[in-house]
């Protein structure tokens, strides 16, 4: 076997040349693509689509996908355990470990460990967090 027989494969290169998709500068993409941030605003997900197109926003430095609307789907439906998982999630960013308050914004836990008022005494507003246990609102 001499050196010619053998060949170099790549597993992971595509099968077919890549294609490139048009790139659309800011507000100029054509009617019917939407990124997926516009999707969702109309209860739609991309629905498994490859991207059509991109546009680029603030002068080529961040990028966006472009999706077809017509072959988008309809969002998932909540279920009441996906509902029980997201508030046991936000729960955890949102109580203080030390006061065991639950505020209605994610606490700096991983800069500070606490709330502001356990950590350096700055007063927290009453309106800032809820005044009854996680425990409940899971009963309520």
């Amino acid at each position: 076997m001499d050196g010619q027989d053998l060949v170099d494969v790549d597993p992971y290169a595509p099968a077919e040349p890549e294609t490139t998709i048009p790139v659309h500068r800011w507000r100029q993409a054509p009617k019917g693509l939407a990124t997926r941030r516009q999707l969702r605003e109309r209860r739609l997900r991309p629905g498994g689509q490859d991207p059509v197109a991109v546009i680029e926003c603030r002068g080529g430095k961040r990028m966006a996908f472009l999706y077809e609307i017509k072959k988008a789907k309809p969002i998932r439906p909540m279920t009441f355990a996906m509902e029980v998982a997201l508030d046991k999630a936000m729960a955890a960013r949102q109580t203080c470990p030390k006061c065991s308050r639950r505020y209605y914004h994610c606490l700096p836990l991983r800069t500070l460990g606490s709330c502001l008022e356990c950590y350096d005494g700055t007063p927290a507003a009453p309106d800032n967090y809820l005044h009854h246990s996680v425990g409940h609102l899971a009963a309520a």
